[in-house]
């Protein structure tokens, strides 16, 4: 009797965890999750954030399961995924228009929308694309927003490559540093990764701070 080509253990991937991912699927699963997070609006659940991180960090050898990846390799494919998803949602918004997001019954994907508008109408179409890279789904549904909205191809292609590579690279190299420079770091992962997305946040956070205080100042100006 020939023995299994894949053991139950082999295929018990948690989609949701950054670890798993990467012992599955190396590089190729970091490409594929980057294009189906900002491309594809089944993709909003997927961990990109720790997951950029993750993979810069096993870059060093440094995980405990013995997973080590390519950083050039990785820095392609998580760039090249995260480009061609991007643009790739916003092709599909331009296609079928607001009809895939007014459809959708996901509570958090209706409020990934509604903050993905807020933004394209409040700090404009290139602030507001690249800002978005930063939030979780959000970034997954701005882009089609974006197509549907009617927002230049031109605009929309230029602001979302130099968000998308401040963003994926960014994430990964700071993984990578790290790694390199704190020995077993793997070991304090978790609370590392919950900075790293509050960090992320803080462009936003600090952009809805100075338009709260600009739009208080003007109301003070009119009374």
């Amino acid at each position: 009797m020939t023995a299994p080509l894949f053991t139950a253990s082999d295929l018990a991937v948690n989609v949701l965890s950054a670890q798993s991912l990467l012992a599955a699927f190396g590089v190729l699963g970091v490409g594929v999750v980057m294009f189906a997070e900002t491309g594809l609006l089944i993709g909003f659940f997927l961990p990109g954030d720790s997951l950029l991180f993750t993979a810069g960090l096993l870059c060093t050898g440094s995980g405990q399961d013995g997973v080590k990846l390519s950083l050039p390799a990785l820095l392609a494919a998580a760039a090249v995924g995260a480009l061609a998803g991007a643009q790739t949602g916003y092709l599909i918004g331009r296609k079928a228009g607001g009809a895939l997001l007014a459809r959708t019954s996901s509570p958090r994907l209706r409020s990934g929308a509604h903050r993905a508008e807020e933004l394209l109408e409040r700090y404009g179409h290139a602030k507001a694309i690249v800002l978005a890279r930063f939030v979780p789904v959000v970034r997954t549904v701005l882009n089609p927003m974006a197509g549907a909205l009617g927002v230049p191809a031109r605009t929309f292609t230029v602001w979302q490559v130099a968000g998308g590579l401040v963003w994926s690279l960014g994430l990964t190299l700071a993984g990578y540093a790290l790694g390199s420079s704190i020995p077993d770091v793997d070991r304090y992962l978790l609370p590392i990764v919950a900075v790293i997305v509050l960090v992320s946040l803080a462009p936003l956070a600090a952009e809805l701070y100075r338009s709260r205080r600009r739009g208080a100042a003007g109301k003070e100006a009119r009374g």
